[in-house]
């Protein structure tokens, strides 16, 4: 027989936290609704995006240089992320941790002088 009552505090912790989630989402919401004014218009609904009404069709093809430029950010991004930890424990780790490290970083180096060499950072 399974005794349930250890489960009670992540339910109490669960019924917690989704309350919660849903003050922080709902309330807000309803406090502009019954304070704020509300009158829609053709020119508040309409869609407005980096400064400019959209022009081109929602399903256009964007340029790969966009997506390339996000993985990039996104790789030294995580390096960022891991050097962070690793020189946090640096002493634990010692010489194999830092070798590790370099050979991450080395590896890091090739990857962005291709990109550099390819062109990828252009743009024009």
């Amino acid at each position: 027989m399974v005794d349930l009552s250890q489960y009670l505090p992540i339910l109490i912790f669960l019924v917690i936290a989704v309350g919660l989630s849903a003050a922080f989402v709902f309330l807000p919401m309803g406090v502009a609704r019954l304070t704020g004014t509300h009158n829609p218009s053709a020119e508040k609904l309409s869609e407005y995006e980096c400064g400019f009404p959209a022009f081109e069709d929602p399903r256009s093809q964007f340029d790969v240089r966009f997506y390339l430029i996000a993985i990039l950010f996104i790789v030294f991004d995580l390096e960022a992320a891991f050097l962070f930890p690793w020189a946090v424990s640096l002493d634990l780790t010692g010489w194999p941790g830092w070798i590790t490290m370099m050979v991450f970083l080395f590896e890091l180096a090739v990857g962005l002088a291709y990109a550099w060499k390819k062109g990828a950072l252009e743009w024009e």
